[in-house]
């Protein structure tokens, strides 16, 4: 077929529909350094670096990249399509929550047959009572290429509703508002907020997060009083180390509005009465290794914290005796090496505790009498989590339950008389779980630590060492991977392939101390963690070496990165969606979103070790001349957590370096930001595309 090409400023434009025969897009080099205290390095992709998304030179290299993955790409759509028919078959369309009590009310979520987004709504007094529409969000996305609607907040009155709406994907959100009853909007907006909206007492007060317009960072809590000027709007609070992120919440028990800033090894909570939020009194100060959170409930304090306690612990102190400090802090749980606390909820006369344990997340209830009763599994590898429990009044406390076999199934167990009940199990359509095996392995790594490892299959999948796998992992910001049952991976299952969670270190899968193994001058753990689940797996007959398809976003795309330089032949197939492969230029750019976080999570590279350990694994800087497998990539021009330029920069260099012919793809989605486009459909269809590219990979095609 002839090709007709356009060329503009040394990118090649492919103008018509592509066929597999077109080369991969060229991409100018253009000399830059970029520059530290600890160094120059070259940069020839750097111009590729555009903040306001406009350059036409950058652009047209995205667009040539797409036509050119549309090439690729073309021979499996009917296996793509065939992919998502089958996802979309396993989805109950019109599907709908279980109601949860509020302040008079029952609240809930439907979807209709073929709608991308939920219906919320609510009933008065009663599951059964009329609806009453919060947000029609079908409606509300009409003409936005992209929609999230992320936090909503009803007044304390019942009578109006705020919430927080992106229609870009750059995770700056807009403050909205309505009156229920008519659905009448109300003239207050503010742009370019946290998702995070909280009423006081008053019903016409709001407090919000403000964000920093260049570098996306919440620093400002402020409170608007509906019908003011928002230039009017009161600053409550400002964090000035850039280090910290920030939040705003009620307590359980309502009484308290609270301002939680935290980094990653440091916590600091101020508390106001929700009646009147303005003189906040700090929990307790901030310091370098201390961590907790608080909330209240009847005449106490309880408290998450890792003081004394790696693995966190709770403690609880009287309002009375809040102003003493720590040293009036009592224990209600011990410290534990093998207990790791990940969070909890107070009711009245006992605790809820979300913990894990031995790689599995659980749920205890601990009695204010300090009996502790732990809710059983009967599975190998699962999940277990607190669910929406906004009622205290309550002996029944409500979770949900899952693992790679099990759909997600709501519970709510009785702290009193441990009767436990199920709410609701997520239907899955035409699966059948007793067809299926999950299995927990612990995999040895090279350091002799033992990782674990949740693995799902089809019965009848031979341990013969000829199956496909395709091995997932993050592995970073003490972030933990559960297990649970994706509808887009049954018809992988189907076909014959071995699905794995590694629970590699970076994530708090183990504790603490799983975390801190795998960050800062720790964070290659995750890298040859993962290499060795998977030499393991093969060498244990899960699969076969040359079968094996790899894939992990945003921080688990830099592990990506990071094994596909590391050890390239392990893989035939790499799948990097959004990922963060350009570690020390971005973390030198304190202007980039994120950047000031997580010095604390990667280094600062203006210190000498950070920088030459963070270059040293860093995916973009040490691409090199070799082999490597075939490579999916992803990512969003809108992205404000990776940006867009990172992956860009990234397959640029691995086109101009790679000495295989395994093919390399790069879809760009120009319309969405770091979690690709909205609506619980587009997902699936987004996935089909590269599950065909890897079943074609792997030689399960069809």
């Amino acid at each position: 077929m002839t090709m007709r090409y356009m060329m503009l400023a040394g990118v090649a434009v492919i103008s018509t529909a592509a066929a597999a025969q077109v080369q991969p897009p060229h991409v100018a080099k253009k000399p830059f350094q970029v520059t530290s205290p600890n160094g120059a390095r070259e940069d020839d992709y750097y111009w590729l670096r555009d903040d306001t998304r406009k350059n036409p030179e950058m652009l047209a290299y995205l667009a040539a990249e797409n036509a050119y993955a549309d090439a690729q790409l073309a021979s499996l759509k009917p296996l793509e399509a065939k992919l998502y028919e089958e996802t979309v078959s396993h989805i109950k369309q019109d599907d709908s929550s279980v109601p949860y009590a509020k302040n008079g009310y029952y609240y809930g979520s439907r979807f209709e047959t073929g709608a991308n987004y939920p219906i919320l709504e609510r009933r008065k007094g009663s599951p059964t009572a009329p609806v009453e529409t919060l947000f029609d969000q079908p409606a509300m996305a009409k003409g936005h290429s992209f929609f999230s609607l992320s936090d909503w907040a009803v007044s304390p009155d019942n009578r109006r509703v705020a919430w927080a709406e992106d229609t870009v994907g750059r995770r700056q959100y807009v403050l909205k508002l309505k009156d229920i009853a008519t659905g009448a909007m109300i003239a207050d907006t503010i742009a370019n907020i946290e998702p995070n909206v909280v009423w006081a007492d008053d019903n016409k007060t709001i407090l919000y997060i403000e964000k920093d317009p260049v570098t996306l960072r919440g620093y400002r809590v402020k409170a608007h009083v509906l019908g003011t000027p928002v230039a009017s709007d009161r600053l409550l609070y400002e964090e000035k180390d850039d280090t910290y992120s920030m939040e705003v919440a009620r307590t359980a028990d309502d009484k308290f509005v609270c301002i939680g800033v935290g980094s990653t090894v440091s916590d600091e909570q101020r508390c106001a009465p929700a009646a009147a939020p303005t003189a906040f009194t700090v929990i307790a100060p901030r310091a370098r290794e201390f961590r907790y959170g608080a909330d209240h409930l009847g005449n106490r304090w309880i408290i998450r914290t890792n003081k004394d306690a790696k693995n966190y612990k709770l403690v609880t102190v009287a309002d009375a005796d809040l102003a003493k400090g720590t040293p009036a802090w009592r224990d209600l749980t011990p410290a534990s090496d093998a207990v790791f606390i990940e969070g909890f909820k107070p009711f009245d006369g006992f605790v809820a505790i979300d913990q894990r344990q031995g790689g599995n997340r659980m749920i205890r209830v601990l009695s204010d009498a300090g009996k502790s009763t732990a809710v059983t599994a009967d599975e190998p590898a699962y999940r277990m989590s607190l669910d929406v429990n906004e009622e205290t009044a309550t002996p029944w406390v409500r979770y949900t339950y899952g693992s790679l076999v099990t759909p997600t199934t709501t519970y709510e167990v009785n702290a009193k008389t441990g009767e436990r009940r199920v709410l609701k199990v997520a239907p899955v359509p035409g699966y059948d779980p007793a067809k299926y095996v999950t299995e927990r392995v612990w995999a040895p790594a090279r350091d002799g630590t033992r990782i674990p490892v949740s693995v799902v299959y089809a019965k009848g999948v031979k341990r013969d060492g000829t199956a496909p796998l395709f091995q997932y992992a993050y592995g970073s910001y003490g972030i933990s991977s559960d297990p649970g049952v994706d509808p887009g991976r049954i018809g992988l299952l189907d076909r014959g392939m071995v699905y794995a969670i590694a629970h590699i270190r970076g994530g708090q899968e183990m504790g603490r101390g799983w975390y801190d193994d795998g960050h800062l001058l720790n964070k290659k753990n995750s890298f040859t963690d993962f290499i060795d689940v998977t030499r393991y797996l093969v060498a244990q007959k899960y699969a076969a070496r040359t079968r094996v398809a790899a894939m992990g976003g945003s921080a688990g795309g830099l592990l990506m990165g990071g094994v596909a330089n590391m050890a390239p032949a392990d893989y035939k197939l790499i799948i990097a969606q959004v990922p963060f492969v350009d570690v020390v230029t971005t973390m030198l750019d304190a202007s980039i979103p994120l950047t000031t976080f997580e010095y604390d999570e990667w280094g600062n590279p203006a210190q000498k070790a950070s920088y030459d350990y963070m270059l040293s694994y860093s995916p973009y800087d040490n691409v090199t001349a070799k082999a490597y497998p075939a490579l999916y990539v992803g990512t969003g021009l809108w992205d404000s957590q990776v940006q867009y330029y990172e992956p860009t920069k990234w397959v640029a260099k691995l086109r101009e370096m790679k000495t295989d012919t395994n093919p390399l793809l790069f879809r760009v989605n120009m319309e969405a930001g770091h979690g690709g486009k909205s609506g619980r459909f587009e997902r699936y269809r987004q996935n089909a595309e590269w599950q065909a590219f890897m079943l074609q990979q792997l030689g399960v095609a069809k």
